[in-house]
């Protein structure tokens, strides 16, 4: 039995899509909460690790040499774990390059995008009718591209589920919230329930999910997008 991972993350889209590669790997792991609403993340054991001040991160203690490896950004633990087992990675190349070409694609695109719509929607102090409409429409410009992939495949690498559809499929989980109705693209809404299907993927969204707050406070939002996320402790 391999030693557990230790993961230290939050109840995220970025959290989710570490949290369902470890379950579909099956790997053991110990979750250590990072509470990113009370800025657990700025403290200096975890920036050790993650300097960034972001989740997830992992350390698996058992690196590429023997040694433990630490890794941040959710991006490149997928592919890290992907290509240490072998397995939700084609091994042939030109698959493996489409891959890579849609997680690239979650992680610069999609992701910090819908991010940014599900702020200026939901949480920005006073409503911003300029950002509520840029990103809003950016959210649906994005979706229409995920909606035309996946009348072309069954996943977005192709016929295999791989860890693109990881990446992209927890950001993809409130699609109202980012200004986005999920009736107007048939052929995402085929994929994601197919998604939201499997064992993995429902374990993986459950991790810490009693932990998270339905509203958060005004301290908790300075701690996300105010002046607080810029201290270092």
């Amino acid at each position: 039995m391999p030693q557990p991972i230790q993961l230290y993350t939050w109840p995220t889209p970025n959290g989710h899509k570490v949290h369902i590669m470890l379950e579909e790997l099956g790997l053991p792991y110990d979750v250590h909460p990072i509470d990113i609403g009370r800025g657990d993340q700025f403290a200096p054991e975890f920036l050790k690790i993650s300097p960034n001040n972001k989740m997830p991160a992992i350390v698996d203690p058992d690196g590429p040499d023997g040694a433990p490896l630490s890794l941040f950004e959710s991006g490149a633990i997928l592919l890290y774990l992907a290509d240490k087992h072998h397995r939700f990675i084609p091994q042939d190349e030109r698959a493996r390059q489409l891959t890579l070409q849609w997680l690239m694609w979650q992680m610069g695109g999609l992701g910090p995008m819908l991010g940014q719509a599900h702020h200026f929607l939901r949480y920005a102090p006073v409503e911003i009718p300029y950002g509520r409409e840029r990103y809003s429409k950016e959210a649906q410009r994005l979706y229409g591209i995920l909606d035309k992939r996946l009348s072309e495949a069954r996943y977005l690498a192709g016929e295999d589920y791989t860890i693109a559809d990881m990446a992209v499929w927890p950001w993809t989980r409130s699609p109202e919230a980012q200004g986005v109705n999920r009736d107007s693209f048939p052929n995402f809404k085929r994929w994601f329930d197919e998604i939201a299907e499997r064992p993995a993927v429902q374990r993986g969204v459950q991790v810490l999910a009693e932990q998270r707050r339905p509203e958060m406070s005004a301290e908790e939002k300075e701690f996300l997008f105010g002046s607080k996320q810029y201290e270092r402790r």
